[in-house]
């Protein structure tokens, strides 16, 4: 399960997700990747099911790049609980992510293992994804 090593708050505020991705939006180190067209977020959980579908599917052929990472915090309070009392514990990660982030990327495989590939991993997440070429995103645009 992905998780940060160290924090230096250990809650978080909810905050808003905002506009289109700046960062992260284009393929920097395979040949085909994993793009969001939509915002929302991603548990570490849903992280790690896309990434064994993606492995599963190329059975070891070729080379897979997580490029989101869940940093940011979730708490939850317990079940049937009174308000008040503060906020509740951590319970798991999400990585907040932008339209136009690019999730996965893959490469040493052809295009069709690819798609195939990247189309298994979307199905697990809960954002609309998009295959992409490294032609198709250079420098950010589509």
């Amino acid at each position: 399960m992905l998780m940060p090593k160290k924090l230096k708050y250990r809650k978080q505020f909810k905050g808003r997700i905002k506009g289109k991705a700046t960062k992260g939006n284009s393929i920097e180190f395979g040949e085909y990747g994993l793009q969001a067209t939509q915002k929302g977020k991603i548990t570490s959980r849903q992280i790690e099911a896309a990434r064994i579908a993606i492995n599963r599917s190329l059975r070891r052929g070729g080379k897979v790049f997580i490029r989101i990472f869940p940093h940011k915090p979730i708490t939850q309070r317990p079940a049937e609980t009174r308000m008040g009392k503060g906020k509740g514990a951590v319970e798991f990660y999400v990585a907040p992510i932008k339209e136009g982030t690019i999730l996965y990327e893959v490469r040493g495989v052809s295009e069709e293992k690819a798609q195939e590939a990247l189309r298994l991993a979307s199905h697990k997440l809960p954002v609309k994804c998009k295959f992409v070429r490294k032609s198709q995103v250079e420098g950010g645009e589509e």
